[in-house]
């Protein structure tokens, strides 16, 4: 039977796109639902559960190898209760059965296949199965009949395992570590840590697969801020050299036309052959290093790296309403007349197909740039779908080749500049890579950060109200008020899912940066409301951390604390520096020692583990080496108020909060309520340990402060 002659299964009436992409698979597949929950207990049959989301590659495969086979579909409905999950809508589920997964199999990742008790109890799992037996191993038909036939002989077996890795899954859910005392050397060997496993050939730290790792790359410009110490600052401007420069970084960006911005990461350790999904949080946090590294260094390169990117999502991944899409496939159909999806079948090229849009001189000094072989530029590998094809990546600059072909390189910049919009129209022309166009609050928090701080570093208007516009759209559309909860998801007018706390944690930094970049006292006064609930929501008070589900959702077995900075920081690390920033301004003690304990739970692991933590080392070295406040008061829109905000925007500060002291601003603190009585003309006061500058109302005087009150004035502990 054609899957155009089938029946649609449950998933049907659901919005997730990666579960409306199963709807027709013969599979009857459940949503993570009551009544799934109810079929496996009143049949007494086990649950298999697979976890995946609509833009990734090997879950597509298994769906097209299994899923869509009409005898595995058979086993699964005879045997089981199939249950699938979208793994960003339910980051929650995905992380306590990735936990059992990783220890179980020592290795993790998507899609993720776990078979469960009718209770939710996990008894095996895994991640991609081939259809077939392959190498020795068991294929997912041999291992869906095997489990069925241990299910309905040594039931008992399976049970009392299940039950016994559950208990371990609470104890660790439940652990209270002891808290251990930190001080710099915590710093110092985690980024030594780095520097051993840093790439100096081709940047980014360990071997292949790569990944940007942006929450390592702030961290060590944290510390280099700090410490003084210039290597881990090469270190990050290295690395992000390699990946604007390697395949990684889509090079057919065009300003106002789209394209752009990263993958998610390279298959190789030179960034030349990508995964070609693109990720709205990679995407996001990368604008936040680039602007960093421009802040920093001054260089221009680091700011056309931010408004690539951001170019890349205002035009490719931004809804009509200021919402931000989820990510783009890796895989597409080749051209309109193929009906199978190949990875990276938008973005490579042959050395024909160049040449077929670009006139002769263009196709020759292009394809000497940026690497076009004949041949294709990729190695000859069964497994790559692009084999044969070329990945455009800078092999040579502008200079060399100015040299090359005899041009000057302002000749060159534009014959490159002309022929990279040929080729991102004739590239648009392509069948494009499927889109998720689900809104999530957590990623859109990430990118309206970015934006904040774009726009305060590259003083670029358009920034600032893309940001703005995405926060109102959150939070008339996802939060409700009269709560003050956050929802997850938002799609084709349909809201849903209870917020986690990555989306609260995520939006109220947004909010926090956009406050600052906005003045705005309405997006301050959103994060404080949305950081008390999400205390009572998720802050564990007997022993510190934030779970990462509400302690009112029924739909969860065990609710965890994430300890990991990976692609997406914690949202423990995330919280800790916004609990400060909200405490310094505010004048709120409560939220420091919430933002305290918070550190205390995960001390131990931040001396013993601390790269696995390196958001979490940034927020830690707040309380340690000091925060410091600078107060914008007066005429918000006079020119010395614009020569203040530009200052700070184009200074790296990551110990310094800005606050906006204005008359107007109601419920903050009799502090800033004293100043903003007080001032008329436009003021700046730099704060730090409880004492306040002068105020100035220059902003060369400003620029001193700063320098005066830098991490090497200040007393360390």
């Amino acid at each position: 039977m054609s899957a155009s002659e089938r029946k649609p299964n449950l998933l049907a009436k659901e919005t997730s796109p990666y579960l409306l992409q199963h709807a027709y698979n013969p599979v009857d597949w459940y949503p993570w639902e009551t009544v799934a929950f109810e079929k496996a207990r009143n049949e007494q049959k086990p649950i298999f559960l697979s976890v995946g989301y609509s833009t990734c590659h090997w879950c597509h495969v298994m769906e097209r190898e299994s899923f869509e086979n009409e005898t595995i579909a058979t086993v699964l409905n005879r045997a089981f209760v199939p249950v699938k999950v979208d793994r960003e809508e339910r980051p929650d589920i995905d992380r306590l059965y990735m936990t059992y997964v990783q220890a179980t199999t020592g290795g993790g990742g998507w899609p993720m296949s776990v078979w469960l008790t009718p209770d939710l109890k996990p008894f095996f799992g895994g991640t991609y199965f081939p259809p077939k037996d392959r190498y020795g191993r068991p294929g997912f038909l041999s291992l869906l009949l095997s489990i069925e036939r241990a299910w309905n002989e040594d039931r008992n077996r399976l049970m009392h395992a299940a039950e016994n890795v559950t208990d371990q899954l609470e104890a660790l859910s439940l652990h209270t570590p002891e808290a251990v005392s930190l001080d710099e050397s915590v710093f110092h060997e985690a980024a030594g840590t780095f520097a051993g496993m840093f790439d100096k050939e081709d940047g980014g730290f360990g071997n292949a697969p790569k990944f940007p790792q942006p929450s390592i790359l702030e961290f060590l410009l944290a510390y280099s801020y700090y410490t003084g110490n210039q290597e881990t600052r090469d270190m990050v401007l290295f690395t992000l050299r390699k990946m604007a420069s390697g395949g990684i970084h889509d090079h057919l960006g065009i300003k106002n036309l789209g394209g752009g911005g990263f993958a998610r990461y390279s298959t190789d350790e030179g960034w030349h052959v990508p995964h070609f999904e693109k990720m709205l949080y990679d995407n996001a946090q990368l604008v936040v290093v680039a602007a960093e590294a421009y802040q920093i260094t001054g260089e221009r390169g680091y700011a056309d790296l931010a408004e690539d990117i951001l170019n890349y999502v205002l035009c490719d991944m931004t809804d009509s309403e200021g919402g931000f899409f989820s990510a783009e496939d890796a895989d597409s159909f080749p051209d309109k007349n193929i009906k199978e999806k190949k990875e990276g079948a938008f973005y490579t090229w042959t050395k024909k197909e160049i040449e077929q849009v670009l006139d002769p001189l263009e196709s020759v000094v292009f394809c000497y740039v940026y690497g076009a072989e004949a041949d294709g530029n990729v190695l000859d590998d069964p497994h790559l779908e692009f084999t044969g094809r070329n990945i455009l990546f800078v092999k040579n600059d502008i200079e060399a080749a100015a040299e090359q072909f005899s041009h000057p390189p302002e000749t060159i910049h534009e014959l490159i500049a002309g022929a990279k919009e040929k080729l991102l129209l004739a590239r648009n022309d392509r069948p494009r890579p499927h889109l998720d166009d689900k809104i999530l609050t957590s990623w859109n928090g990430l990118m309206i950060s970015a934006l904040s701080k774009a726009s305060k570093t590259l003083q670029n208007t358009v920034y600032l109200e893309a940001a703005v516009k995405a926060a109102d759209f959150i939070l008339a559309v996802l939060y409700r008020k009269a709560e003050d909860r956050l929802f997850r998801r938002y799609r084709k007018g349909r809201t849903g899912i209870e917020g986690k706390a990555d989306d609260y944690a995520f939006l109220i930094q947004g909010l926090l940066d956009l406050y600052e970049a906005s003045s705005e006292y309405r997006y301050l006064s959103y994060a404080m409301k949305l950081m008390e609930k999400q205390i009572a929501l998720f802050f564990d008070d007997a022993s510190g951390g934030f779970f990462n589900a509400s302690s009112d959702d029924p739909s969860i077995p065990l609710r965890m604390k994430e300890d990991y900075d990976g692609a997406e920081p914690s949202p423990n690390s995330v919280n800790i520096i916004s609990l400060y920033r909200l405490a310094d301004i505010m004048d709120r003690d409560d939220f420091r020692q919430t933002a305290n304990k918070t550190i205390a739970y995960f001390s131990n692991a931040l001396r013993e583990t601390g790269r696995q933590l390196p958001c979490m080392l940034k927020a830690a070295m707040l309380p340690y080496y000091g925060t410091r406040q600078v107060i914008l008061a007066g005429e918000r829109q006079s020119k010395t108020m614009k020569s203040f905000e530009n200052t700070l925007g184009r200074t790296y500060l990551p110990d310094t909060f800005v606050v906006h002291a204005s008359e107007s601003d109601k419920e903050k603190s009799a502090f800033l309520e004293r100043i903003a009585a007080e001032t008329t003309e436009a003021t700046a006061y730099v704060c730090a340990n409880q004492t306040c500058s002068l105020p100035v109302s220059d902003e060369k005087d400003l620029s001193g402060l700063l320098g005066k009150t830098g991490p090497s004035s200040r007393n360390n502990g």
